[in-house]
């Protein structure tokens, strides 16, 4: 019968083309389940039908009533690529702010616009690519090494900080509605994804299993457990042998049956076809779309299962499983509310007020002011007075809005560049002079040099200096690099280094140096030759007022390293390495430049009384830490406490130390809180040589500070250490 009932309705709608907005089908009968509604709609759909919805543009079905949809959106620090958005700092610099709370409301401005923007887009009916709502962000791959381009996009090296801040992410992007998404947040790049750029469509990334569970799928974990991803994104590359989009170990052994992930899994776009014409595990495009599906891919972003009709008809898949796929994606789109009468989803009536508000510019600001991180302040030099007689501001990305942006970028008509910022913070009687002085990477053409000339009569100096996503970012994106996007030899490029030796040389007039870009750097010489170093990633919108803010002293610095700044390039592992040893804070058995969690404040704070709820206690309980914090200094500030945990065999068959739990506090002077963090049995946990995790007995180690414990050479407070016992 129900055939019969669908054939009807085909008929109804061919002969009669406006009929089709009459017509009853089930799958916009909001009386019936989800579930019910998705079968119907499959059932009534031929196997083209069904492939056409399978790939990143699913074409539309006019005899079906369906609309076509572009799967393809990106929303890492603001709606991007889909013209007018609020830009917010790039993601490596809204975790350096250390502040879950923050991110939250960030990405839930960020949903907002993305909100207002569809509702506008189908009001025009414009369903193009990056006009919809399903967002391929947020980027939760380790942050391993500081040659790769993308690192930018994550949120550094810790799993720890990496879950947290994307948990906190994916929570706003989706929203809280109990029966709509406000948009679709994804996980990637899923998984063992951290270049080189170079060969990611070929390359295999072998992973030690205590590696793989230890720091490569902690953060996808989360993701889906505590936050119910809605996507997840399998990377270009191979692990252990197989690709990761045609992977059953992890696609449906870990992904699907162990961390019961209930959404939709996409291919990073193109990913399928590199199986036969790059990694040559397939033969045919008909061959790498059946491994696709067969091993869990719901969504092809690419060309690639198109083949899937003649796949069927050649045996190497059956249509019960893209039956199954389409399933799992129509899902997704039913919990958006594309299938609702417009009303039942509140989300449809957010309008486009939101679009670069006031409030999210404001937002954009208090992010972007978390995030710089002051590395250096020798003699106090900073915070500089506004009423300063005569500023001197210069280099090359002092009036480069390029470096607000970083990549995965929208459009702001509120851009603040940094001269701007500069420009109107300090006194209007104050002197300011500008001049680029140098290229961004490469040696000045014409020889006379009037910049270096006139930084003599400042009374200080301001260098803009840095990269851009010019010369760091994704494949083919980073136009100045000639390794694709990646940074192979980490430094401040040698151009603008001699032009730091020069303002320095016979110069003995304060020299401020503002540093861009979304990796670290090796700096040694700009730490001698500077008085003092702040670190401003890719600040986004308002990252010339929040400089400006910094500078003069309105706002004490409070952005913290999520990653570790090395000291030399000795340091290095190889690019290709994907062992832990030697990488990130946890496995180094050296001192770094600057450490993982570093960051100066204009303030001082004192943390005392730490206690802990127990001081014995048994396999896979948790434990709670409370301590007290005051700002002891002689202005408001922010403070971010971290707990790091040294585990019985660290260094051995655990990290030397792992962050834990951190908390962000304000506090005006002479103000004190007290901070309560729970240390959760799961992060006592370690891994063996097969990748299954335990819990050790013996002592605990809590260090309580305000960076990671390192012997570099920094005035960095010693932090407070408490042991607990495991039975």
């Amino acid at each position: 019968m129900k055939k019969l009932f669908f054939l009807f309705h085909i008929l109804m709608v061919v002969s009669s083309p406006s009929f089709a907005q009459k017509v009853n089908f089930e799958w916009f009968n909001t009386s019936l389940t989800i579930e019910d509604r998705i079968e119907a709609l499959i059932e009534a759909m031929t196997i083209e039908e069904k492939v056409s919805q399978l790939t990143d543009h699913s074409v539309a079905i006019p005899r079906l009533d369906i609309p076509e949809y572009n799967w393809w959106n990106e929303c890492l620090h603001g709606v991007a690529r889909n013209g007018r958005a609020t830009v917010f700092p790039q993601a490596i610099g809204l975790a350096a702010t250390f502040d879950t709370e923050l991110i939250e409301e960030v990405a839930s401005a960020i949903s907002d616009e993305a909100r207002a923007k569809y509702n506008i887009a189908v009001k025009n009916d414009n369903r193009s690519r990056y006009a919809g709502l399903t967002f391929w962000t947020p980027n939760v791959n380790i942050f391993r090494d500081p040659r790769w381009g993308r690192g930018q996009e994550t949120y550094g090296e810790d799993p720890y900080l990496t879950s947290q801040i994307g948990i906190a992410f994916v929570k706003g992007l989706q929203g809280n509605h109990p029966k709509y998404l406000k948009t679709a947040a994804c996980a990637k790049h899923y998984a063992v994804h951290s270049g080189p750029e170079a060969l990611r469509h070929e390359f295999d990334a072998i992973v030690t299993p205590r590696d793989l569970h230890e720091t490569y799928l902690p953060a996808f974990e989360a993701l889906v457990r505590e936050a119910n991803v809605e996507i997840v994104m399998g990377a270009y590359n191979r692990v252990l042998g197989e690709p990761a989009c045609g992977s059953p170990f992890l696609l449906q052994e870990i992904l699907r049956e162990k961390w019961g992930f209930k959404g939709h899994v996409v291919s990073d776009c193109g990913a399928i076809s590199d199986f036969h014409l790059f990694h040559h595990v397939t033969n045919t495009p008909e061959e790498s779309a059946a491994l696709a599906i067969n091993s869990g891919v719901d969504l092809n972003c690419g060309s690639t299962y198109p083949h899937l009709v003649k796949a069927v008809k050649q045996g190497l898949v059956t249509e019960e499983t893209i039956d199954q796929r389409l399933k799992t994606l129509l899902r997704t789109r039913f919990k958006l509310g594309l299938f609702d009468p417009s009303e039942d989803n509140p989300y449809n009536a957010i309008s486009e007020d939101v679009l670069c508000s006031d409030k999210h510019s404001a937002l954009a600001l208090e992010a972007a002011q978390k995030s710089l991180v002051l590395l250096t302040n020798k003699n106090k030099v900073l915070p500089l007075s506004p009423e300063i007689r005569n500023l001197y501001v210069t280099g090359p990305h002092a009036n480069n809005s390029d470096v607000l942006l970083g990549n995965y970028y929208g459009m702001s008509n509120r851009l603040v560049n940094i001269l701007e910022g500069i420009t109107s913070a300090v006194s209007a009687g104050t002197t300011i002079n500008y001049k680029p002085g140098c290229l961004p990477y490469r040696k000045n053409v014409n020889p006379i040099d009037w910049a270096t000339q006139e930084a003599q009569a400042a009374d200080a100096i301001i260098a803009v200096l840095g990269i851009s996503g010019a010369i760091e970012g994704e494949e083919g994106e980073s136009i100045a690099s000639e390794s694709k996007g990646d940074r192979l030899s980490p430094y401040l490029p040698d151009n603008q280094l001699e032009f730091l030796k020069k303002l320095r040389k016979n110069n003995d007039k304060p020299i401020v140096v503002l540093l861009t870009g979304g990796s670290p750097m090796i700096i040694p010489e700009v730490v001698e030759l500077a008085d003092a170093i702040l670190w401003a990633w890719y600040p986004g919108q308002e990252g010339g007022s929040a400089i400006a803010d910094i500078i003069f002293g309105k706002v004490s610095p409070s952005g913290r390293l999520p990653l570790t700044f090395l000291a030399s390039e000795d340091q290095l592992p190889p690019y290709e390495d994907y062992s832990m040893k030697n990488r990130t804070y946890k496995y180094m058995n050296y001192n770094p430049l600057f450490p993982f969690g570093y960051g100066l404040n204009y303030t001082k704070f004192d943390i005392k009384n730490v206690e802990l709820s127990a001081v014995n206690i048994k396999k896979g309980m948790d434990i709670s830490l409370t301590c007290e914090v005051s700002n002891i200094g002689d202005m408001k500030g922010e403070e971010v406490v971290q707990m790091y945990l040294e585990q019985p065999g660290a260094g051995e068959t655990a990290p030397f130390k792992k962050l834990v739990g951190f908390k962000r506090v304000t506090l005006e002077v002479g103000e004190k809180s007290q901070i309560d963090i729970v240390i959760s049995s799961k992060s006592m946990m370690q891994f063996d040589e097969k990748g299954k995790g335990l819990i050790k007995k013996g002592e605990y180690k809590l260090y309580i500070g305000n960076c990671s414990p390192t012997n570099c050479d920094l005035d960095i407070s010693k932090p407070l250490e408490v042991t607990y016992k495991v039975k």
